[in-house]
């Protein structure tokens, strides 16, 4: 019991264990002979991952329909695209043609304001009455026009030729009557 007791307090650090049980015989028995490499480990084989064999469906044809769907969407597409670009254009127009009707009416204002400026009317008026050929109108040749009450009409239709079946042969007749002078 005293020898175990011995060697529990004799290790107590782990440490050092294989250092103090080591007493070199095992070096003294290998001095003489050969010394002896040690032996690779083989490692185990390790197995890969087998994935499961999953079946892939084949390839199926493609629809007709299909192409001829997306060829007209892409050209659809491309017709926007035009559409946008000529509303563009057409838009530069309108504020270019907009920007030349303000300065065209600006200049309309000035040509109106000198030609105004240019005929005195009642110069002119008071030369054709001196010269006779403008007269002052009379109260007989003044007419005024009533509009305070509405507006009639009256309609008067003239009873001509027929009714009923007599009528209507007299105006077969008739046609064919033309017909004939337009053709001789």
């Amino acid at each position: 019991m005293a020898t175990a007791a011995k060697r529990r307090t004799e290790y107590r650090n782990y440490r050092r264990v294989g250092f103090d049980a080591y007493d070199g015989s095992a070096a003294r028995q290998l001095e003489g002979s050969e010394v002896l490499q040690p032996r690779p480990q083989v490692r185990p084989r390790e197995r890969s991952a087998v994935r499961p064999r999953v079946q892939v469906r084949e390839a199926g044809k493609v629809s007709v329909f299909a192409v001829t769907g997306f060829l007209a969407v892409g050209l659809l597409a491309v017709l926007l695209l035009f559409s946008y670009v000529k509303l563009n254009a057409i838009s530069d127009q309108v504020v270019d043609l907009r920007s030349q009707m303000t300065t065209l009416r600006s200049e309309e204002a000035k040509l109106r304001a000198q030609y105004e400026l240019a005929y005195d009317l009642s110069s002119i008026e008071e030369q054709a009455a001196a010269s006779g050929a403008m007269g002052k109108p009379q109260n007989g040749q003044i007419i005024y026009v009533d509009l305070s009450e509405p507006d009639n009409v009256e309609f008067f239709r003239e009873e001509t030729g027929r009714t009923g079946i007599a009528g209507a042969v007299e105006s077969i007749r008739s046609i064919c009557s033309e017909i004939l002078e337009y053709f001789q």
